[in-house]
């Protein structure tokens, strides 16, 4: 199927790093998306929207493969570039949040989807995404800058 194959090439990388920055390790997130898109090849013109399918389903096989491990702290930090040390706080802090609140972050702010969109891919609704990137933001503050005041 070409139309796979030219959106693995065009979507395929974001969708890795931001599966990653989910579930914190590089496994899960790997066999995440190559069970994504298998699935999806399977299902052929089936999809109506093979983008958003191979989106949510990749996350939702991240999050189930996920919840049998945490993420490492060596997994998230080991890196052949230099990073600088925001990213890394930012890194090390994404773990700490639920995983609807982190989904709704990466999704919304990584890869650049509108509520409804995040919503879509998560099977849940525009206004939870939003109470969930609320919850999010503000426990990121909290974890980043010590701001435990609100």
């Amino acid at each position: 199927m070409a139309g796979l194959e030219d959106m693995y090439e065009e979507h395929g990388g974001k969708l890795w790093r931001a599966l990653f920055l989910y579930a914190g390790d590089r496994e899960i997130t790997s066999e995440a998306l190559a069970e994504a898109f298998a699935q999806a090849l399977r299902r052929g013109d089936e999809l109506r929207s093979p983008e958003r399918w191979v989106w949510r389903s990749a996350f939702r096989i991240a999050g189930g493969r996920a919840l049998e491990t945490t993420a490492r702290e060596d997994e998230i930090l080991d890196t052949r570039y230099e990073v600088p040390e925001e990213t890394t706080q930012l890194l090390l802090a994404l773990p700490q949040l639920t995983r609807k609140q982190r989904v709704a972050l990466v999704l919304h702010y990584f890869c650049d989807y509108s509520l409804r969109e995040v919503a879509e891919i998560t099977g849940s609704t525009p206004s939870a995404v939003g109470v969930h990137l609320h919850r999010g933001r503000k426990r990121l503050r909290e974890l980043l800058l010590g701001d435990d005041d609100g």
